[in-house]
């Protein structure tokens, strides 16, 4: 149960899935494969659905990748957003091609007229666009040497193309606000929210590594959706995609917000610890996070997996069950009750097939 209190923003449908309006924050990740190759596309995509993935945005760099929309689509269940830059024209194909959802980039899209004439299609097509600014992509932004300045920079360039919109008498918008530097990006968002009741699309471009990115996307994000800014998002890493998913149900469960299904409670080790626990941990991670079974936004599993008996059995009042260590042994706990010991090298097997058990009582 989240404890924040989210600003109220208009519902835009993508397909399937809602964004804003009081809908769950939607995890969006990209592909990183050739648009070209739509098979190699659609695998990546389908690897992506099976992470908890709702919403894939896939870049078209020209026109022969977007002619691919209709094949990619066809093969997967999660709307398609397609990601233009620099020419209008691959837009318009999207669109022929049955996209869900449309991004562009103030910063390179071009002038008024063609920004209004792709409206107008989209409009037709009932497709919603999300003005996504980007600062690296905006040179005004880089003309001040302030961090206020450059977010107030990056809100003008959103609202401009805003407008346009709205002359059109278009409102099916979506906006993100993206920079590398946290306090710009947070700035921007703030000041955009204050003008407009769009649903927000957060994410800090070009974090970083799983590492970094990770801790970086959850600092600055984490202060936005404190805020109850945000209604949908995407962890941007140097990574597999799907590390972008996980990362993202990782910071919403946190938060009270999503449940990605499970929820492991572990201690950070000390020398009491005579289990490899990290080890033990990683490999039950590695082996629950994709599984089918697991249902996300319901309620999650929730296990404890302690290194030992300090605080172990408190925290296993709290968890559906959990293992707490001893030496050569752990000492297997359900529903707060102690069932019995098990040796360490039948832990990840004893809890994921645990896991397994509770998902089935659940369906």
């Amino acid at each position: 149960m989240s404890f924040y209190k989210r600003l109220q923003t208009k519902k835009v449908n993508v397909g399937n899935v809602v964004i804003g309006g009081g809908a769950p924050v939607a995890i969006q990740s990209m592909t990183n494969t050739n648009s070209r190759d739509w098979k190699a596309t659609v695998k990546q995509i389908k690897q992506l659905e099976e992470a908890g993935c709702e919403i894939v945005r896939v870049s078209l760099p020209d026109i022969e990748s977007a002619r691919n929309v209709s094949k990619i689509k066809k093969n997967i269940k999660v709307p398609l957003v397609a990601d233009i830059h620099f020419d209008y024209r691959i837009a318009f194909e999207a669109i022929k091609q049955g996209i869900d959802k449309l991004r562009i980039n103030p910063g390179n899209i071009g002038s008024k007229d063609r920004v209004e004439s792709l409206v107008k299609e989209a409009k037709k097509a009932y497709i919603p666009i999300r003005i996504g600014v980007n600062a690296g992509s905006l040179k005004k932004v880089h003309n001040f040497s302030d961090n206020l300045s450059r977010a107030k920079a990056m809100v003008k360039a959103a609202m401009e193309h805003v407008k346009i919109l709205e002359k059109c008498n278009f409102e099916d918008v979506v906006v993100s606000l993206k920079a590398s530097n946290i306090d710009i990006t947070v700035q921007a968002y703030k000041i955009f929210a204050s003008k407009r009741n769009y649903p927000l699309h957060l994410g800090i471009t070009e974090a970083g590594s799983v590492f970094s990115g990770t801790i970086k996307s959850a600092a600055g994000l984490g202060v936005m959706l404190f805020d109850g800014i945000g209604d949908t998002l995407r962890v941007s890493l140097t990574a597999d995609p799907i590390e972008e998913v996980r990362a993202a149900y990782s910071l919403l469960q946190s938060m009270g917000l999503r449940s990605s299904g499970l929820e492991i409670v572990s201690c950070p080790t000390c020398s009491r610890c005579q289990v490899d626990l990290i080890k033990i941990v990683s490999e039950v991670e590695k082996k629950v996070f994709s599984m089918s079974s697991l249902k996300r936004n319901s309620k999650s599993i929730k296990i404890a997996i302690m290194g030992c008996m300090v605080n172990g059995p408190g925290e296993d009042k709290d968890a559906d069950f959990g293992i707490a260590g001893g030496k050569n042994v752990g000492i297997l706990f359900k529903n707060s009750k102690i069932i019995g010991k098990i040796k360490p090298d039948k832990w990840v097997q004893k809890i994921v097939s645990m896991i397994k058990s509770y998902q089935d009582l659940r369906e």
